[in-house]
């Protein structure tokens, strides 16, 4: 999955600007996505990617950079 394909589906579900997303960003403190658009974000990626992604998982990504492992790691 490519990083621009990922920043995307971020700006348009945390409606933020595209020059925030950098695989650095942190989820909450950056970007400013609270538990419920923590939520929503996993679903839209869960959609873009084919893929289910457990909701125990959503703590540990911390920064784009952790989605974005994730993802490389299991959409390959």
């Amino acid at each position: 999955m490519e990083f621009e394909t990922i920043r995307d589906v971020i700006v348009e579900t945390l409606n933020c600007d595209a020059e925030q997303v950098t695989p650095d960003a942190r989820l909450r403190e950056d970007l400013r996505a609270d538990s419920l658009a923590a939520v929503e974000l996993c679903m839209a990626l869960e959609e873009a990617c084919g893929i289910t992604i457990d909701d125990a998982l959503l703590p540990t990504f911390r920064t784009v950079g952790d989605i974005l492992d994730y993802l490389k790691e299991h959409t390959e």
